[in-house]
């Protein structure tokens, strides 16, 4: 007699945090999904209706668009504000590993120096150090912006260079250890390399937080992005409106935004995977010299 089997229906696995849907919850998920999604998008057609309802898509708000120092004034504003991001970004991360490095080190004092220089800047806000530097150090606009962004950043990259370097595995410090390698080594060649893995996905997205302060740079007059919008919309000789002004600059400020984003994402999926081992080739078995005792 022969027994048919039937394939049970795999089931997810129960994590430790919550038990597996049923029938029921998995309903009531869905009917909250698709009440979410219906109130976003009765929002978004109201946004719509009252844009078209203000008359902010007819021809004569956009047609200075096409004026070439409107566009010159955008191309400009948006180099100023890459110019600063690159910036900002090289000296926080030189920033940031100084900092670690001071906050890792043996030194007491120089670890109490460190600490206090990390704790204290990152809980200062970004546009009061850049309100000090230009108004009180009398610091010309692209130097104050570059100073306070990176004084922030560079605090906040400090903790996160130092914890993925704690979160190497200990063994791999002392295994260092003993083969008589000395805490630069260690840290340079071995925990580094390492602690790189689970600090990329992290500092590239704190690289966005970079990226969207220095918009903060139109209050002290530096001419980024916003301000070279702002500069559109005040001036009478355009007679064109903030609405359509903001709906030109917000998508490309989102939309650099989101490819740093995607970029992190995307290292992080590649962190994830195992790495691959490349083959190696192997010569033919050839007939030699029989070990001693052998037939």
């Amino acid at each position: 007699m022969t027994k048919t089997l039937t394939r049970r229906p795999k089931l997810p696995a129960a994590t430790a945090l919550y038990d597996i849907p049923g029938p029921v919850t998995r309903k009531r998920h869905l009917m909250y999904g698709i009440a979410s999604t219906v109130l976003i998008l009765a929002l978004f057609g109201w946004i719509v209706y009252l844009l078209f309802d203000t008359d902010q898509f007819t021809a004569e708000k956009w047609t200075p668009f096409e004026y070439k120092g409107i566009q010159e004034l955008l191309l400009r504003g948006l180099g100023n504000t890459l110019k600063a991001f690159a910036y900002a970004a090289v000296l926080s991360l030189v920033l940031g590993a100084v900092l670690a490095v001071g906050r890792l080190s043996e030194h007491r004092v120089l670890r109490w120096i460190s600490t206090l220089l990390v704790e204290f800047f990152r809980a200062m806000p970004v546009l009061v150090m850049i309100f000090f530097i230009f108004v009180a150090l009398k610091v010309q606009p692209l130097p104050a912006l570059v100073a306070g962004l990176t004084l922030y950043n560079g605090s906040v990259l400090a903790e996160v260079f130092r914890t993925g370097i704690n979160s190497v595995d200990r063994g791999q410090r002392e295994a260092a250890y003993a083969l008589g390698m000395r805490k630069t080594q260690v840290t340079t060649f071995v925990l580094a390399p390492q602690a790189v893995r689970a600090m990329l996905p992290t500092i590239i997205s704190q690289l966005v937080v970079a990226l969207k302060d220095t918009s903060l740079g139109y209050l002290i007059t530096y001419e980024e992005f916003l301000h070279a919008g702002k500069l559109i919309a005040s001036n009478l000789d355009y007679d064109l409106p903030f609405i359509p002004v903001v709906m030109v600059i917000s998508p490309i400020y989102i939309g650099m935004c989101m490819l740093l984003s995607w970029f992190a994402t995307w290292v992080a999926r590649r962190q994830r995977r195992s790495p691959k081992t490349r083959a190696v080739g192997v010569a033919p078995a050839e007939p030699g010299t029989l070990l001693p005792g052998g037939q």
